[in-house]
């Protein structure tokens, strides 16, 4: 789906994510504003609960030589992921939009692919997570873009911290991956 388009094809229709009349707030934004602001946050929701989860997997699931440093961090990246979905979510509601609605919902809009594999190596889970918010962080880019050009800088603003914690994470989880090999 591109961020740009405001509905999703769904069963039986389009699903839109403007708000029914009992839950339209008002705002100086114009529906149209709202309905792509709302298609452009609405994904990194999604996708941020899928790496929520795909992350504390590999957290509840590490086995190695850095275990307990993996394990930390994976758990400190996950809460940050966590404590990003409240703000966007109610960012889209304070808009006059709607957001997410189930699990199901989630796996319509996420684009973050899930990881079942019964083991995975922590190199692999490094090298996954590192993709996975280069991936992300480059949509949350592309959604800041829109929400200023549809005059809405608190939305930007809520998605900019977002990506800072998403580059922060990028950050951390290269310099894991680098293994001591840009020491000296």
């Amino acid at each position: 789906m591109s961020i740009k388009n405001a509905t999703k094809k769904k069963e039986g229709g389009e699903q839109s994510f403007r708000a029914p009349i009992q839950l339209a707030t008002p705002t100086g934004l114009k529906p149209e504003e709202v309905a792509q602001i709302a298609a452009a946050v609405n994904p990194l929701i999604a996708d941020a609960f899928a790496l929520y989860i795909k992350t504390k997997n590999f957290h509840w699931h590490l086995s190695g030589s850095h275990f307990r440093e993996y394990h930390l961090l994976f758990d400190e990246h996950a809460d940050s992921i966590f404590a990003s979905i409240d703000p966007l979510a109610e960012r889209v509601r304070r808009i006059g939009g709607t957001t997410l609605r189930s699990v199901s919902h989630v796996g319509e809009l996420q684009t973050i692919g899930d990881d079942n594999r019964d083991y995975v190596a922590p190199d692999e889970m490094i090298a996954e997570l590192i993709e996975d918010n280069l991936q992300i962080a480059e949509r949350q880019r592309a959604a800041v873009e829109i929400c200023e050009s549809m005059r809405d800088t608190p939305t930007s603003n809520v998605l900019q911290d977002v990506l800072d914690q998403t580059e922060r994470r990028i950050w951390f989880l290269y310099e894991v991956s680098q293994g001591g090999k840009n020491e000296l």
